[in-house]
């Protein structure tokens, strides 16, 4: 081998250098030694205060391509932490990227402790990422990790497992004709959630939707997954339980880890004991959906059918396609999680604005009486509802439920950007949904909830073909259930003014839209409201 390649890959001559530039005795005197810490503290500092982007983004890795991407220094070590720590990171970033003008929304970057960060704010560019084959892995958090998501289809690296598992999920359990199966469950589903809602109103006079929307959902899920229902309004220990394991495990994977960042940290502070919290509930997790696998396999399986549910399908499946126990456990076990957060939190937003705009919800219930009547409401007659269509769109585009989509992308190489920027290797990328979708230069008064903007030439396609509003994602790591998801909030909204007209109750539960970001971005006061019942209540 060549002497100068040799020489020039060591980098840390120097550094064995210094005994012969200073001599062995003087090295260990007081005052060279803080000589040399002080020069080197110099030099990081140097570093970092001409480094764009911050700590992480050092030596020029923000200049690789013909346009440097631009970006916050942040502090020295933790980069924007801090900064994101204070507020809404959404809110957040939207308003550096503003205040910063130039490039900024096109892509800024900025350092999260050790790990490269940059976000978009601008559609095209968003489009260029989520569809990128280069972004088609997720970085995986110590909680996701722990929580066994590293071998479920939201984290699994982009291979051939992972399109196994996006094309069962996809044939099997998304699929429109497996949809339209399912729709009598869905139903049974929304008359419990109805009759649920009725009692409380008799008891008390007004309604705390969230809870009723979580049972739904979970009951939703679990019907298509594990062909299992649950009765909510009797006390139910496996209910419960799962309900509990659920709750543990979105706080534990939406809660801000330091370690995730400074991970030299986790040797040192654990302030929410992620870790034993996580190792706590993975055995839960397997007792409880083992359990299920179990009593299916001791079952005639009904097989692939469209009506039967998911654990039936993965059991089916022979040879190189069947998966491990462990896998299936993963794999089933995200999708009772993922399944029983967004369409309720979405329903609840989309209701918080009707209270609000009553007019907006006068014209709901006028649709739905003109093209129903005062019969059940099939999944046929709400693809009719266009104004109904319209609400869900606002409220999605106003409250998406992951303003930064949820979880971010990884680069696996160099992605060059038609704006010539160049967003190196091993890089985390995030789309600012919420920025795009309140900027006024693709929406016309964005802090206002107008549904119209949805009717005649201004409907836009939210399952990812407009990047202005697409908060399933888009590319090979779309949200597989955004379809489900749609149908399912669609038909929610659609019973909930059919049977109830809802008002405020302004003296004791004044509605706020305030927000907080956990998993998904919720409202931070649970809407609670008056339903007060038509004269025909309809399941």
């Amino acid at each position: 081998m060549d002497s100068s390649a040799m020489l020039s890959k060591d980098t840390t001559w120097c550094f064995f250098a210094l005994p012969a530039f200073l001599g062995s005795n003087n090295l260990l005197d007081p005052f060279v030694l803080f000589s040399l810490f002080i020069s080197l503290l110099i030099l990081a500092l140097l570093t970092w205060a001409f480094s764009p982007g911050g700590v992480a983004w050092k030596n020029g890795r923000n200049k690789m391509g013909s346009v440097p991407i631009p970006g916050p220094i942040g502090l020295p070590v933790f980069g924007s932490l801090f900064t994101l720590r204070r507020g809404l990171p959404h809110r957040v970033l939207a308003s550096t990227a503003s205040a910063r003008a130039g490039l900024n929304k096109q892509l800024m970057a900025f350092s999260l402790g050790s790990t490269p960060v940059v976000v978009t704010s601008e559609p095209v560019v968003a489009r260029e990422i989520l569809t990128s084959p280069h972004f088609a892995d997720r970085p995986v958090k110590l909680s996701a990790r722990t929580l066994m998501f590293g071998r479920a289809i939201g984290f699994a690296p982009n291979g051939a497992y992972w399109r196994h598992l996006r094309r069962i999920a996809s044939t099997h359990l998304f699929a429109p004709r497996r949809i339209a199966a399912h729709e009598t469950r869905r139903h049974a589903d929304s008359a419990a959630m109805l009759h649920a809602i009725s009692t409380e109103q008799a008891t008390r006079g007004v309604v705390t939707l969230r809870k009723h929307l979580q049972n739904a959902s979970l009951n939703n899920i679990m019907g298509s997954v594990f062909g299992k229902r649950f009765d909510f309004a009797r006390d139910n220990s496996e209910a419960n339980e799962l309900k509990e394991m659920v709750a543990e495990g979105f706080e534990l994977l939406g809660a801000f880890n330091w370690s995730d960042y400074l991970p030299w940290l986790s040797y040192v502070y654990d302030p929410y004991q992620t870790v034993k919290r996580c190792e706590a509930l993975v055995p839960r997790v397997r007792r409880f959906v083992g359990g299920i696998i179990k009593e299916h396999m001791m079952n005639e399986s009904s097989g692939a059918c469209d009506n039967g549910d998911f654990v039936d399908i993965l059991l089916s499946m022979e040879g190189d396609e069947r998966l491990s126990e462990d896998d299936l456990i993963a794999v089933l076990w995200e999708m009772i999680f993922r399944g029983t957060d967004t369409t309720a939190l979405l329903t609840e937003w989309a209701m918080a604005e009707l209270v609000l705009h009553q007019d907006v919800q006068a014209k709901v219930y006028q649709e739905i009486h003109h093209i129903v009547g005062n019969k059940n409401i099939t999944d046929a007659e709400v693809a009719k509802l266009h104004y109904l269509q319209a609400v869900v769109k606002e409220a999605l585009r106003l409250h998406p439920p992951g303003p930064l989509l949820s979880w971010a992308r990884l680069s696996t190489s160099d992605v060059h950007l038609s704006n010539g920027m160049v967003i190196p290797a091993n890089t985390t990328a995030m789309v600012n949904m919420w920025a795009i979708t309140h900027d006024s230069n693709f929406w016309e008064d964005p802090q206002e909830f107008k549904p119209g903007r949805f009717l005649g030439g201004g409907d836009v396609d939210v399952r990812g073909g407009d990047l202005r509003l697409a908060p399933f994602g888009a590319g090979r790591r779309v949200c597989p259930g955004k379809n489900l998801g749609l149908v399912t909030v669609n038909m929610w909204v659609a019973k909930l003014v059919q049977n109830f007209k809802w008002v405020q109750d302004v003296a004791k539960n004044p509605i706020d839209l305030a927000e907080v970001l956990k998993l998904s971005c919720e409202m931070k006061i649970p809407l609670t409201a008056v339903p007060i019942p038509r004269n025909h209540f309809v399941h």
